[in-house]
């Protein structure tokens, strides 16, 4: 049976997306062209353009979808944790690497590009900005974090900060031990802001 046109549509436009990712990574901006992608990902330039007219259309979804894995991944992992104060430590782990690997390396050829091409900036701030609060919503949520006590919304928001830092360190060589240690410690700051607003406790 052929497969229906909505889904071979979706399928093309995840191959595109996957292969832009592809192409930041490896060749910057200025190497990344809708007909490079296409080729990647094995359509024509035209197939290409008619679900993403421009390249920043292209790039746009590219961060969204980016944005998108790694708090899936995120969620994922966290899910077998344990709850309480004991959660800071993997949770800083798992922060700490948010920034690292392919995708982080792809967005950081956006950054660079957007602070001089317009165009690029104008698609890239508000999807930057989406993103971003939703790491910030999901690192509380991780942490069990009371952003209603003073300063804890400042520390979740220095763990992002830290992670993106620690990402550029991580982009010319293995940084993963440093990485690590500096998680250990970051986790003893954590560790108070993590809420004991859990489950209430169970009546007898």
């Amino acid at each position: 049976m052929r497969q229906p046109q909505q889904e071979r549509s979706r399928t093309t436009r995840r191959r595109l997306v996957d292969a832009a990712v592809e192409c930041l990574g490896e060749r910057g901006w200025n190497g990344t062209t809708v007909a490079v992608i296409a080729e990647r990902a094995g359509v024509s330039r035209g197939a290409a353009q008619h679900h993403f007219p421009t390249r920043e259309d292209l790039v746009a979804a590219a961060v969204e979808f980016v944005g998108e894995e790694q708090i899936v991944e995120l969620r994922k992992r966290a899910a077998a944790l344990p709850e309480g104060p004991s959660r800071a430590g993997p949770v800083a782990d798992m922060l700490l690497d948010l920034y690292t690997g392919r995708m982080f390396r792809a967005a950081l050829h956006l950054w660079v590009a957007a602070s001089t091409d317009e165009k690029l900036r104008a698609a890239l701030v508000p999807l930057e900005a989406r993103v971003g609060r939703e790491a910030h919503r999901v690192a509380v949520e991780l942490l069990g974090a009371d952003e209603s006590r003073p300063g804890v919304r400042e520390t979740v928001q220095a763990t992002l900060d830290l992670a993106r830092g620690l990402g550029l360190a991580n982009l010319l060589t293995d940084d993963t031990k440093r990485r690590r240690q500096i998680a250990r410690q970051w986790a003893k700051i954590l560790e108070p802001t993590v809420a004991t607003r859990g489950a209430a406790p169970r009546s007898a």
